[in-house]
């Protein structure tokens, strides 16, 4: 599997001192899907921006497809790396949608036919496709976050770099956006890089996890990272609702060893348990229920 993007020991010092990275190393192969999730204050951003040359570490070294983003031509990198900011405001400027995602294009110096069959292509993607001569600032919230990762695909990168994807979204919003970005990744093969502190959206979101606070303190597959307590409690981190729900149901005798950190997987997890149970499944108060209750709410309520 060839390497996507190679970060080493990077460490990255605001002009006032601050120290936002220190010594971040991480590996993101071709293809995957990599969350990355941390507390406020972590240095998500500030590492995202890293990854196409927006920033420049104080030391260390970010590699895209085996080329160092320092020493890389600006207009070869962001060709192969696009990133979405958390607020859409901050990526449309132009006075209608079609402008806006040409605006990358042209400035490729690609030729007019182009320019127009890449736009068009965005559009349809992201499902906008009545909506090249709208104003950007009369959209929705939702609908501005699909127009602004449209004008990232206009460049057609290939790691697609998503700085809060999922906020401020209305359920509907947030959903549609999570299928489009899976449908980027499994369709097109882009590799997709997220930070979110959206814990419901990473299992969907996400192959593996990063757990950033500074500095990396954990990878692993969201399975791996969700059920270690101590480094939930040591990041502040929450876990899926879903995850939750299958901890309340082993106090009552659920049988489940690997918890579910999605709905498709509570689905799955259900129907084989169901089939296995000769149609039922079985729940029950037993002397040590209320107990074990009690404990996974006192588990969670450093949280609140």
């Amino acid at each position: 599997m060839r390497d996507a993007i190679i970060v080493r020991n990077l460490s990255y010092t605001y002009p006032d001192g601050t120290e936002a990275l220190e010594d971040v190393n991480m590996a993101v192969y071709e293809g995957e899907k990599i969350a990355i999730v941390g507390p406020n204050g972590a240095g998500k951003t500030t590492f995202l921006l890293h990854l196409n040359g927006i920033l420049h570490g104080t030391n260390g070294q970010v590699e895209v497809f085996g080329k160092s983003v320092d020493k890389g031509k600006r207009e070869e990198i962001i060709k192969e790396v696009g990133i979405v900011f958390q607020d859409p405001d901050d990526q449309l400027f132009m006075p209608t949608i079609f402008d806006d995602l040409a605006f990358g294009p042209i400035n490729l110096g690609l030729k007019e036919e182009e320019v127009r069959e890449r736009v068009e292509n965005a559009l349809l993607t992201l499902g906008l496709s009545d909506y090249e001569n709208r104003c950007p600032h009369h959209l929705s919230y939702g609908e501005k976050k699909k127009a602004a990762l449209a004008a990232v695909m206009s460049m057609e990168p290939k790691i697609l770099v998503l700085d809060e994807p999922t906020a401020n979204l209305d359920p509907r919003s947030r959903a549609e956006l999570i299928d489009i970005i899976k449908g980027l990744n499994e369709r097109e093969g882009i590799t997709i890089v997220t930070a979110t502190h959206d814990v419901n959206a990473v299992p969907e979101l996400a192959d593996r996890v990063y757990v950033l606070n500074k500095r990396i303190i954990a990878e692993g597959t969201s399975q791996k990272i969700f059920s270690d307590v101590e480094l939930l409690n040591e990041t502040n981190l929450e876990v899926p609702e879903v995850f939750k729900l299958f901890e309340v149901l082993q106090c009552f005798g659920y049988n489940c060893e690997e918890l579910p950190l999605s709905v498709d997987e509570a689905i799955e997890h259900l129907t084989r348990t169901v089939e296995n149970e000769g149609g039922h499944i079985h729940l029950h108060i037993h002397k040590h229920t209320h107990d074990e209750v009690k404990k996974l709410k006192t588990k969670y309520e450093h949280h609140k």
